[in-house]
């Protein structure tokens, strides 16, 4: 039988053939999918043609796609959909990737030519989109170790393999102790709890086959059990069991991966020449320096705790009112926030979840797309990588612009968070492509017959995780490699957050926060409360997580630490971080800065995006209000189509005029100096 990985896809927008594929079908495929690209690889590094763009840089472009064609299935199933066979698949190529590209960046010939490129760039006569490419092809290399020899050399191959398998097995860990805890509920757990958190106990526990409704580590079912249950028993167990994941000893245990993982980091920037790993990864961010980074969430830390801890004395009351003893513990915060936003804003988040239902804030965000870009959405009936996906063909004045996917429900078999990604990148050269764009997200998945509803942060993840997506689907840019999220992380965040703002638009509230029983739109009171309300509790959320940025920041700067554990409480305490309140991602945990290096020494982005988001979102109210269409123009042109083609201080700056301050982050987090 012919592998359907290896086969042209006669499929509707390109899409993989999910239904014709078999795990089976991956490892023969992988094996001569890298054969082939070997055999690319050496054409261009063995040309005996002079280099030239196209020779070797645009060649070296069009290289890999049958690899691309293996691996972006792939990894959409084994992020969303894992199984243990796909678990030991990822186990099997991690490495085997990892030696494939590090050959390639070791290839002595392939670099030779690259570098000549780079040493007469200016007599080449080439455009600005291929001065970007080479510009980057040639950093790339370099970062890779390209310029290394000897033992060096091969140092550099064995840390990157063996980082592959590290980071692997640090995501493999979190998701199988994130999958083997459940908590059992009673029906007199239950009671107190609202409807839609009872329904999602019960769905949980009907789909892992258990006899009765569980609590799970899934956060949209968790975060609101620990909102609303008054059982402190109850609510310390499943705090504790969530906080330590990663942690619980045994073989899911990832403390001594994480120890692992940032000595061969310090080695790796060592050997290419930098002090430590965060002068080497922030060398291409925006920040630059790990000085900018540290000045920017200090200007935040001190205004964030002394709110924090300002609401932690109001909530300690309240606490004793209710009879229980002091001290005021982690897993009590979220419940009595609850109780206090209610008491403060006359917000209860039970009477405002039937209004927020998914598929409504679905339309919400498409709608908001086309009044801002013009897109339309059509949801068309496709073979996904998983029942729950949802398909859309994205349209503009009739031409195809996208597929774009939805998979919003958490399962056992997918990773926790929210992310944006792309089975397609869109590109001119050397192929036309349009985007196949993802998001995935992990809401509560109702009992059978009930509408999906979700919390007011949940819509909030729902129209971030959409901004990625607008940023991959509105990408005009030749070459895939600077095509849509292609850009520095720390601006990475800009489209996403940006985004968000638009759910606070009072008429996209009124049009689409509709009532899942009556039909009738969210009460006026009520959506003043909830737009009023909006920067309740910031000093937990800033807290949580800027100490999570300051972590990650000082495991990078400086000798990696022989106990990370040690070292993390080291910072928190010299924060004087309160007890009350933990990381958002505790290290054994911090899945964006252990499995892999995209947010390593990089968690500070959101903050870093938020400087700028919150400033684009004013230029948006000064010019005419938040659909105001020469500003939507701006914001296509400048900062969504054009991807990495420009740095993204030169974008933003052409979008803004210039350069934002931290100002507008404090006003809009409610932590600006009266």
């Amino acid at each position: 039988m012919t592998n359907p990985l290896l086969s042209a896809w006669e499929t509707p927008f390109g899409l993989p053939p999910f239904d014709k594929i078999s795990d089976e079908d991956f490892a023969p495929a992988l094996d001569e999918a890298l054969a082939a690209h070997e055999i690319e690889i050496a054409d261009i590094a063995d040309n005996a043609d002079a280099p030239s763009f196209e020779n070797t840089i645009l060649a070296l472009e069009a290289s890999g796609e049958g690899l691309e064609k293996v691996l972006a299935p792939f990894f959409a199933l084994a992020g969303a959909d894992s199984t243990p066979a796909r678990e030991a698949l990822q186990r099997q190529f991690s490495p085997k990737l990892a030696a494939h590209f590090s050959d390639i960046h070791a290839n002595r010939d392939l670099f030779a030519r690259i570098a000549m490129l780079w040493e007469t760039r200016d007599e080449l006569g080439l455009d600005a989109d291929q001065a970007r490419l080479l510009y980057l092809v040639h950093r790339s290399f370099l970062r890779a170790g390209a310029a290394l020899t000897g033992d060096k050399a091969k140092r550099m191959k064995e840390i990157m393999g063996r980082l592959a398998e590290l980071g692997t097995a640090f995501t493999q860990n979190l998701l199988a102790d994130e999958r083997s805890w459940t908590m059992q509920l009673s029906e007199a757990d239950l009671a107190p709890l609202p409807g839609f958190l009872a329904s999602g106990a019960r769905a949980a526990g009907e789909e892992r086959d258990l006899p009765g409704p569980v609590v799970t580590l899934s956060r949209s079912l968790i975060v609101p059990f620990l909102q609303f249950s008054p059982d402190r028993a109850l609510r310390q167990k499943a705090f504790e069991a969530w906080t330590a994941r990663g942690a619980g000893g045994g073989e899911t245990d990832n403390r001594a991966i994480v120890a692992e993982i940032l000595k061969l980091r310090e080695e790796r920037a060592a050997l290419l020449g930098y002090g430590n790993f965060a002068e080497f990864k922030l060398e291409t961010e925006m920040a630059g320096t790990p000085a900018r980074v540290r000045d920017l969430l200090m200007q935040v830390w001190e205004p964030a705790r002394a709110a924090a801890l300002s609401d932690q004395a109001e909530m300690e009351a309240m606490l004793t009112a209710d009879g229980e003893a002091l001290p005021f513990q982690p897993w009590d915060w979220r419940y009595y926030a609850e109780k206090r936003r209610k008491a403060l804003h006359d917000i209860d988040e039970t009477a405002l979840k039937p209004y927020l239902q998914l598929d409504r804030m679905i339309e919400a965000a498409f709608d908001c797309a086309n009044r801002l870009f013009g897109l339309e959405f059509a949801e068309v009936s496709l073979p996904g990588y998983h029942p729950d996906c949802r398909h859309f063909e994205v349209t503009r004045n009739g031409e195809h612009v996208a597929l774009f996917i939805g998979d919003y429900f958490a399962r056992a078999s997918k990773r926790s968070g929210a992310w944006c990604s792309a089975i397609r990148s869109q590109a001119k050269l050397p192929r036309a492509q349009a985007p196949i764009v993802v998001n995935v997200c992990n809401f509560t998945k109702p009992a059978k017959g009930e509408a999906a509803l979700l919390s007011y942060d949940d819509a909030r993840t729902l129209f971030h995780e959409f901004g990625h997506a607008l940023h991959q689907m509105l990408s005009d840019v030749t070459y895939e490699r600077v095509s849509g999220t292609s850009v520095s992380r720390d601006f990475v965040e800009l489209p996403s957050q940006l985004y968000e703002h638009w759910l606070e638009v009072p008429e996209v509230l009124q049009s689409f926060a509709t009532h899942v029983e009556t039909g009738e739109a969210m009460p006026q009171e009520m959506l003043e409360k909830v737009l009023g309300a909006a920067t309740f509790d910031m000093g937990f959320a800033t807290v949580e997580y800027t100490a999570s940025a300051l972590v990650d920041l000082e495991f990078h700067d400086g000798a990696a630490p022989a106990d990370p554990m040690q070292k993390q409480q080291e910072v928190l305490d010299a924060l004087g971080m309160p007890r009350a309140i933990v990381m958002r991602h505790a290290t054994p945990q911090f899945a964006h800065v252990f499995s892999g290096d995209g947010y390593s020494s990089g968690y500070y982005s959101y903050m870093w995006s938020e400087v700028m988001d919150a400033d684009a979102f004013e230029a948006f109210e000064e010019a005419g209000g938040a659909f105001d269409p020469v500003m939507a123009k701006s914001l296509e042109e400048n900062i969504l189509s054009k991807g990495g083609s420009v740095e993204a201080d030169a974008l933003y700056t052409r979008f803004r005029g210039r350069m934002p301050g931290p100002e507008a982050l404090l006003k809009g987090r409610g932590l600006a100096a009266e």
